[in-house]
């Protein structure tokens, strides 16, 4: 016979994802005022609902540290099942959403700065004035998102190698350019300027006269704007400088190899049929093919 009393003592002491979720977040940030941030709430509540958690179940899943809030041996005991519950439940969203007909609701994008600011804005007003009833939440970054948690439903990226769990469409490939102000001088040795990961000079300096590296930049935008005020020779993509069309900032004669990274729309392999990103992706792609002539470096050719 089964014991319905235990059943019923087990049950008592189940939580749902939710309850986990608080546990994850503290986790992953270390603060209670962070998981806040995060998760919506104000500090009080992730307290109560960790505390809840771990006298429902007579342990002790975090403690405090210097370091802010780590795992006790219970709570990494559970670690890797609450982090499956977290793509189970993910994974269920993803797929419901897969299956939703209906050109309303909301859409996450991430995209570049340079992108949205000079390329993308006006499109995605327009795109917005054609479905009214879809709202659109931007994150502007470099980095692809983690599309697997939702972080971004649609991405557009500039990458050569997109990770294989999305799908998507590479709709050009970029050429890249050596740009500098009409006013520098390159005298006895090039000025260069190139992004903060190159700790030595980057092999595509070899085809400029004695190259010796003036600043490091993280960010396209930063780089063109060293190059406006002067600071040196820049390899960039060049619809960056192309499409801002600053007069003074000019392409050098240099035949540069057409690069291997592209311009890319991306979206998780579980959201292909869903109405909203679907309309989103072919706006999207209609806008971005209208300017592959920028990405292929043709409005300032000349070598």
């Amino acid at each position: 016979m089964i014991n319905s009393q235990k059943i019923q003592t087990g049950s008592a002491k189940m939580h749902n994802w939710d309850d986990f979720r608080y546990f994850l977040s503290v986790v992953k940030t270390g603060s209670f005022s962070q998981s806040a941030i995060e998760l919506g709430v104000n500090h009080s509540t992730v307290s109560r609902r960790i505390q809840a958690l771990e006298s429902s179940h007579g342990v002790k899943l975090l403690e405090r540290t210097q370091k802010g809030y780590q795992m006790t041996d219970a709570g990494a005991s559970v670690l890797d099942l609450v982090e499956a519950m977290q793509q189970a439940n993910l994974g269920a969203s993803r797929v419901l959403l897969g299956q939703d007909a209906r050109l309303s609701g909301e859409i996450n994008l991430t995209m570049p700065h340079e992108l949205f600011d000079y390329l993308l804005a006006k499109p995605l007003q327009n795109f917005n004035r054609i479905y009214p009833d879809i709202r659109l939440n931007l994150q502007v970054s470099r980095g692809v998102r983690n599309m697997a948690n939702r972080e971004a439903d649609i991405a557009v990226r500039i990458t050569a190698s997109p990770p294989e769990y999305l799908v998507g469409t590479c709709v050009s490939h970029i050429q890249h350019g050596f740009y500098k102000h009409k006013d520098l001088e390159v005298g006895s040795s090039t000025p260069l300027i190139v992004w903060e990961r190159d700790d030595s000079l980057p092999a595509w300096a070899n085809d400029l006269k004695s190259p010796e590296i003036i600043m490091r930049v993280d960010h396209l935008n930063s780089m063109y704007q060293a190059v406006k005020a002067g600071f040196g020779v820049a390899r960039m993509p060049c619809f960056m400088p192309d499409m801002v069309g600053d007069a003074d900032i000019e392409r050098m004669p240099i035949a540069v190899p057409r690069s291997n990274w592209g311009i890319w729309i991306l979206n998780h392999v579980d959201l292909r049929h869903t109405a909203r990103i679907r309309a989103c992706r072919k706006h999207l792609q209609q806008t971005l093919e209208s300017h592959i002539p920028l990405f292929l470096g043709k409005l300032s050719e000349s070598c």
